[in-house]
Formats: C-alpha cells, structure tokens, sequence
C-alpha cells in the first residue's frame, strides 16, 4: 500500500528549486494547493537537521552549532518564503485555509527546537564562554541572540511548564490567525454602494475613479463604492460633504472584526490577554507588557508609561485646541453638533485649507506609485550609491508585480 506521507517527490520543484532568472521561484509553475505537501516535507526534514547538531558527538562549536543551525531548513526557509509573501500579497481562500492549518503546526515546530535540550545545552555552552570563542562582532551578536530567543521560548524551564508554554504559543497562533483573517474578511466584504451624484459631494477626482473601480469589481458597474481599504476610506472621510455617510463609513471601518458569530474578534482577544498573562509568568515576567518590552529599548512598561505621560497633556492640550476649531468652523457652516470622529479628517482639512492654503487633494498627483517609486530609487542611490534597473523576465506572481536589480557603483549585482 503506497505511503499517504508526502515525500521529496510529491514536492514542486518550482517551490524548492529557485532556478528562474535572478535566482528568483518560477512562481506560474506553482498551484496554491501544492504548498501543503511541500510544507509536510520540510518540517521534518528542518528538524532531522537539527537532530544531527544536537547529537554531534563532537565538543560545541559556533560553526558546527550557531552556523549548522542557520544554514539548516533551506527547504523550509524557500517554502515559507513564497507561501507568506503570497498570503499576506495576494491571498485567497485556499491559502487562508493552508495559514490556518500551518499557524499551529509552525508553533509546534518552533517549540520542538527551542524546547530541544541538548541542542540548547550547546548553545549554552557557547554563550557561557562566549568571550573565549575569538569571535567578530557579527558572530557574537548572532551567538547571544539565538541563546537569548531560546530562553526566551521556554529552553531553561521544566518539562511540564514546557509542555505548558508549547500549549500556550500553539493556541496564540491559532487565535492571532483567526484575528486577522476576521479583520481581512471584514474589510474586503464591505462595501458602501453610492447610488447617486448628490453622494458624491466633495470627493476629488482620483477618489471618484478608485470608488467606481471598486464598485465594478464588487459587481455594481456603473456606482460607486466605498471600501475598508485605508486608500478609499481615508480619503472619503476626509473629502465626503456627506455626514451621514461618512458617520456609516466610519462606524463600519472602526467595527472590523466585531461582527456576530465566527467573525467577532473580542472572544479571541479576551483568550489572548488570559494566554499572554499566563505565558510571561512561566517564563518569570510580571505581565505580557514586561515579556515584551524586555528584549526592547524601552525595557519595562514603567519607561513606556512615563514616556506617555510626558506626552499626555501637551498632546491633550493641542488636541483641545483642534476640537474647539473644528467646532468653529462646524458652527460657522450653520451646522449644529458636536464635533464626533467621523467629522475629525474633513474638518481638520477644511481648517488646513483655510489656514495654509494647503489642499490635500492637489498633492496627490506627486504621490503616484510611479512618482512615489522614483523618488525611493533616486533617494537610495543617493544615500548608497546604488541603482536599480527593472527585470523583465521574470515570472511574477501578479501582473502587477515588478522586480528589479539591485545593481553596486560599478553596475554590478
């Protein structure tokens, strides 16, 4: 009876052999649906790997330990670097389902090394005498931060309060997955379809023809739409004379991730404050807020909160401040109410236009991609002495995508 267990065969070429030009994957040669199998080869293979560093027999060495371990997983560093560049690019269902049954098993994978006792043993050994080894700057520093990534993934604990933390990360992987998938499935499902002129009121040009594109991929040709893409609703919140819409805009963009049912992120959120709280105590930390900022320049909440209360009244003061002009001009335009958060962004644009003869509108066509890309390139070559020349050749992802050279003062890659 033939193996169900995926073996190298099963696996695409296309996603472990980056043969195309530039080195780059052929990605029109590679099916969503294959990457499943390729996934099953490369975890155990990665972790067969790392069995024969930890069982070396020979005395812990950087090269034959912190090296082996880079230079370990190339099958799963390839797949892994196609499949996330697409699900967080160019997503669909058949990925979101592969993320959501991968997020758990690369937890589990993650904990089997860092919670691996002879491998940490060698690394301990390294970083205890690490000022010993005659390493360069470089090594060294890649030598503390693998020994302080395992300790901070539970090597140094027991057996059951490892097993504990394992548990742990693989059900925050699953939540923090669920979590942005819900935000997504939000903001790509919604639309505010806009039926007349009158709707229209204040929006500029490049506002109107984005609205429209989305209304006729929405299958509304002919109207407009306002989408949770931060490049239609910011703008429409900040152009749209209309009130009402902007408030329902509004009202929809902050709500992502709240709708009834399979799609309300407070039940994941309440589970992930409860699993962070419990997480940083195993590991010997006050709070999730200590974990986190340990291994930060901020260091402790305690330097954050200060940091935020030296802030805090001068930016409440300005705050005040830009309320009571928005009101003004509320009122001066005969309107009566509060100033709320949908009236905040065209407000603040009306009192910028009337006060510096600045229109957010007039800039935009300096801020084309075409422009925005230029100005990169140029300022890059400027501060690095590089340049970039495009590559035709290759075979993107999406019509869309474009790769180009990286080229060295001498033209050279």
């Amino acid at each position: 009876m033939a193996s169900l267990t995926p073996t190298t065969s099963d696996v695409n070429p296309a996603i472990t052999s980056w043969d195309g030009p530039l080195g780059l994957p052929d990605f029109a040669h590679i099916e969503d649906g294959e990457f499943d199998a390729a996934f099953a080869v490369a975890l155990p293979a990665h972790l067969a790997e790392i069995e024969v560093i930890a069982d070396n027999p020979d005395a812990p060495t950087f090269e034959n330990t912190i090296v082996a371990m880079e230079l370990a997983g190339e099958l799963l560093d390839r797949a892994s670097g196609i499949f996330w560049n697409l699900s967080g690019a160019n997503t669909n269902d058949t990925l979101q389902a592969l993320e959501r049954k991968l997020s758990p098993e690369l937890s589990r994978h993650h904990s089997a090394i860092t919670m691996n006792g002879a491998l940490f043993a060698r690394i301990d050994a390294l970083y205890q005498t690490r000022d010993s080894l005659g390493l360069d700057a470089e090594a060294m520093r890649v030598l503390e931060l693998t020994w302080k990534s395992f300790v901070r993934s539970g090597a140094r604990l027991n057996d059951a309060d490892q097993t504990r933390l394992a548990a742990i990360n693989e059900r925050l992987a699953t939540l923090g997955t669920a979590f942005s998938q819900n935000v997504l499935a939000d903001e790509s499902e919604y639309a505010l379809v806009l039926e007349t002129p009158e709707d229209l009121q204040g929006l500029p040009g490049f506002l109107i023809s984005s609205m429209a594109a989305a209304a006729d991929e929405r299958g509304h040709k002919g109207k407009h739409a306002v989408t949770l893409s931060r490049s239609i609703i910011e703008p429409f919140l900040t152009f749209s004379e209309r009130r009402d819409l902007r408030e329902t805009a509004f009202k929809a963009w902050v709500a992502r991730g709240e709708g009834l049912g399979k799609r309300d992120n407070r039940p994941i959120v309440a589970e992930m404050v409860k699993l962070r709280a419990e997480k940083a105590a195993l590991l010997g930390y006050d709070s999730f807020a200590h974990f986190k900022l340990d291994n930060t320049m901020a260091k402790t909440p305690a330097n954050v909160r200060s940091l935020l209360e030296t802030m805090w009244e001068k930016a409440r003061v300005r705050a005040g401040e830009e309320a009571a002009d928005l009101a003004e001009l509320i009122a001066s335009e005969g309107h009566n109410h509060d100033v709320a958060p949908w009236d905040w962004r065209h407000y603040s644009e009306k009192v910028r236009a009337a006060r510096y003869d600045f229109n957010e509108a007039e800039i935009k066509p300096y801020l084309q991609l075409e422009k925005m890309i230029e100005a990169a390139f140029h300022t890059a070559e400027k501060l690095f002495g590089i340049t970039f020349r495009r590559h035709e050749g290759v075979g993107a992802y999406h019509p869309d995508v474009r790769v180009f050279e990286v080229l060295d003062g001498n033209g050279e890659r």
